[in-house]
């Protein structure tokens, strides 16, 4: 058979196959005599969403590998930052997330002792090319983040030989960097091509092409585990990923994750292990590249705008539809507004259950949160909640997420209260005490703020589980002030057994709604 024949024959293997391959890309890209003809101004490159279907044989993920190498590069940064220490993303003690600065210092290194280095600091990562004609590379926003110097290097080119590149845009939010060459190669370059990350399912193929510990172009291929994982991202934001254990190390991170046809389905961006292993678990993270795909246009112009209306959302409590008014488990129930926005202006208030935004149905406190940073700010939206039992409607404009200012404010917490006159809640697991005025300044609470002050909370008790903490101050109970002991041990004593109760409790001076179910 001719060697076009040939690669006529594998490319139609790739493009029936079924399945997503591989995970991690993180290595030097060579530009190949042949450019992917998929380039574009950028606008939005267009994505393959026929379906994956079709035999993989023993050709198919040589041909990937073949085919896509090229369009992966090695990206090298300097920063006159200390870079973070990533396996603490998820805080506590296992050093449970890893993110993938491989190569951490010259002459070796597991990268952990970057962080120590007071000056200079060195980074490793990977990228794809996605616009050969503009010189426009994918990676993460972590592998470039405060770089002061990006060095990009191509598949099958010298180790010595590099070329400089420009941060065009950032977004913190999807781990997502879109960076330009400012210095370019004599040759074409090779650009990948999109398929559709919504496609991909439990045990589909992937492929990673990466750089691990420095060892350039690695491939390793694996299945999807998972798909709609969350990953925190900040306090109170995720995003969603897929899971893979194509094996994914140190290096990796900004390479993309394959599909069968060798389509990019995903940026890689973290791994899941513990403080015994700083390697790969079989447990890799990687934003879906739609994700990424609709923000191309915003990377492109050098700024990533999203909305906010300025609350708190939990999940509806199972066993509270009858209370709150609902006949199924849909809506946001809105926990905390923060005070002067725009949902606050609305006249939004803890314990709405959002129903509608912008005159379509909210099925859960995800999908709203999606809808909202997708919302260009300064528009007016329409919002319909549901409280004691009414629906009321609402306009809303959005606001620009700020997520410095955010984490800010979320990051505060509240000081370790004294135990006045006191008295448990019985079936709740907590005890309540007098809010005297030297409590109120410690805690630091708007004046005139009246409420009783929560002095402890039993290991494993209902009011644990629902999330309350030692120095909340308790205002209503099920929508009933309370301003006193008296009041709270009233209020909480007519909630039967097996009930939900509905708190309105003031934590860091902001009112939050919280649901508990009485033992």
């Amino acid at each position: 058979m001719s060697t076009r024949k040939t690669t006529l024959f594998y490319a139609l293997l790739i493009a029936v196959a079924s399945a997503a391959v591989g995970m991690v890309i993180a290595s030097k890209l060579e530009l190949a005599p042949t450019s992917a003809a998929q380039s574009s101004a950028l606008g939005v490159p267009p994505a393959n969403s026929a379906p994956l279907s079709g035999p993989v044989d023993a050709g198919t993920f040589r041909t990937i590998a073949k085919s896509m190498s090229p369009a992966v590069v090695n990206i090298r940064t300097e920063s006159r930052q200390k870079q973070s220490q990533m396996t603490q993303f998820f805080g506590g003690d296992d050093d449970l997330l890893e993110r993938f600065f491989g190569g951490g210092q010259r002459g070796g290194g597991n990268g952990r002792q970057q962080q120590e280095r007071p000056q200079v600091t060195q980074a490793a990562g990977t990228g794809f090319i996605i616009s050969a004609k503009d010189g426009l590379i994918l990676t993460n926003n972590h592998v470039v983040e405060d770089a002061t110097k990006i060095q990009v290097s191509l598949y099958a080119e010298d180790a010595d030989v590099s070329y400089l590149a420009r941060v065009v845009g950032r977004d913190p939010l999807s781990d997502s960097a879109l960076i330009e060459l400012t210095e370019r190669p004599k040759h074409e370059l090779v650009e990948v091509k999109f398929g559709d990350s919504a496609q991909m399912q439990p045990g589909d193929w992937v492929m990673a092409i990466g750089n691990p510990f420095g060892l350039a172009h690695t491939v390793s291929v694996g299945v999807i585990s998972a798909t709609e994982r969350p990953f925190p991202i900040t306090d109170g934001r995720s995003q969603d990923v897929l899971q893979t254990d194509a094996a994914i190390n140190p290096g990796n991170s900004g390479g993309p994750l394959l599909n069968v046809r060798g389509e990019v389905v995903g940026v890689n961006t973290a791994i899941y292990t513990d403080s015994r292993q700083a390697g790969n678990i079989g447990i890799g993270f990687a934003i879906p590249i739609n994700t990424v795909r609709e923000l191309l246009p915003q990377l492109r112009s050098g700024k990533v705008t999203r909305g906010v209306i300025g609350v708190s959302v939990g999940t509806i409590p199972l066993d509270a539809l009858e209370q709150l008014g609902l006949k199924e488990r849909t809506g946001a129930l809105v926990s905390s507004v923060n005070s002067g926005g725009p949902a606050e202006k609305a006249g939004v208030e803890p314990g709405d259950v959002i129903l509608e935004f912008n005159g379509k149905p909210v099925k859960n406190r995800d999908e709203l949160v999606g809808i909202v940073t997708r919302t260009k700010p300064g528009s007016t939206v329409p919002l319909k909640v549901l409280r004691d039992k009414v629906e009321k409607r609402l306009s809303v404009t959005i606001d620009e997420l700020n997520l410095d200012a955010e984490a800010s404010r979320t990051a505060r917490s509240g000081n370790d209260p004294q135990e006045p006159d006191e008295q448990a809640g019985e079936g709740f697991g907590m005890t309540v005490g007098t809010l005297t005025g030297e409590m109120a300044r410690r805690l630091r609470l708007p004046q005139g703020t009246e409420g009783v002050v929560i002095t402890d909370i039993e290991a494993g008790s209902p009011a644990q589980r629902g999330g309350l903490a030692r120095g909340d101050v308790l205002l209503q109970v099920n929508r009933r002030p309370v301003t006193s002991v008296a009041d709270a041990a009233r209020e909480l004593g007519r909630v039967s057994s097996g009930a939900t109760a509905f708190l309105l409790v003031m934590r860091n001076g902001q009112e939050t709604f919280v649901t508990v179910r009485k033992e």
